[in-house]
């Protein structure tokens, strides 16, 4: 039995410690593969090319990408139109503070 106490033990820190960090890509449309409600719950933070930007549709750091809504235009289907702008990506869960780890490339 102590060895069964101590194996979700070690196992807690570990997923501690990667829930810290935000996905390598993340969408807030909930058609999309890369959508978690979950996450998003939390608050994401994101900086493009060393700005924070709050108007952040989808993500992708390790691409190097942000899709950004333009402006209240719609595609046939209903859903915003979005521009993909690339540069440097930099996410943060906002709940842990100013501390928060961020993920870049």
């Amino acid at each position: 039995m102590t060895e069964d106490a101590s194996s979700p033990e070690s196992a807690a820190p570990a997923a501690t410690a990667g829930s810290d960090v935000p996905p390598d890509r993340l969408a807030i449309n909930p058609r999309s593969p890369f959508f978690d409600v979950e996450k998003l719950r939390r608050g994401i933070g994101i900086r493009f090319k060393g700005t924070v930007r709050r108007n952040v549709e989808e993500y992708c750091i390790s691409e190097g990408w942000v899709r950004v809504q333009a402006g209240k235009t719609m595609d046939r289907k209903g859903n915003p139109l979005t521009l993909k702008l690339s540069g440097p990506v930099e996410a943060w869960y906002e709940d842990l503070g100013d501390d928060a780890p961020v993920a870049k490339l």
